[in-house]
C-alpha cells in the first residue's frame, strides 16, 4: 500500500513538474512580451514627446506668422489710406487743371485772332486796341499751360 501511495505521489509530482515547466515557458513568453511591450511604450512616449515639440514649434511659427501678417495688414491699411488721400488730392488737382484749361481756351483763341488781325494789317488802330485788350500771359506756368493746350489742338 505504501507502494501505491508512493506511485500516486510520483505521478502527482510528475504532473506538477509538467505544469511547472509549462508555466515557466508561459512566464518566459510573458516576460519577453513585457520587454517588447515596455519597448513599445518607450517608443510611444518618445513619439509623443516629439509630437509635442512639433506642436510647440508649429504654434510658435504660427504666432510669428500671425504677427507678421498683422503688421502687413496694418501697413497695407496705412498705404490704402495714403493712396485714398493721394487719389482725392489728384482728383482735386485734375478738377482745378480742367477749370484752368477751360478758362485758358478763350485766352488762347483771342491772341490767335489778335495776331491774325495784326498780320493781315486790318486797321492799325483796331488791331492795336485788340492787342491791348488781350490779356497777357505773365507766369511761366501759364505759358506752359498755353503751350500744352496748343499741342492738344
Amino acid at each position: 500500500m505504501e507502494w501505491i501511495l508512493e506511485a500516486v505521489l510520483v505521478l502527482m509530482l510528475a504532473a506538477t513538474l509538467f505544469h511547472a515547466v509549462r508555466l515557466e515557458r508561459a512566464l518566459g513568453v510573458l516576460k519577453r512580451d513585457r520587454v517588447a511591450l515596455q519597448e513599445l511604450v518607450d517608443a510611444f512616449n518618445a513619439s509623443t514627446r516629439q509630437a509635442e515639440q512639433g506642436v510647440e514649434q508649429l504654434r510658435s511659427a504660427t504666432e510669428g506668422a500671425g504677427r507678421q501678417i498683422a503688421r502687413q495688414i496694418d501697413a497695407g491699411l496705412s498705404l490704402k489710406d495714403d493712396l485714398s488721400f493721394l487719389i482725392e488730392r489728384g482728383e482735386r488737382l485734375a478738377d482745378r487743371l480742367d477749370q484752368l484749361v477751360r478758362a485758358a481756351r478763350p485766352l488762347i483763341a483771342e491772341p490767335a485772332r489778335v495776331s491774325e488781325a495784326a498780320l493781315s494789317g486790318t486797321g492799325s488802330s483796331s488791331g492795336a486796341a485788340e492787342v491791348e485788350a488781350a490779356p497777357r500771359v505773365r507766369s511761366q506756368a501759364e505759358r506752359d499751360l498755353l503751350r500744352a493746350l496748343r499741342m492738344v489742338r
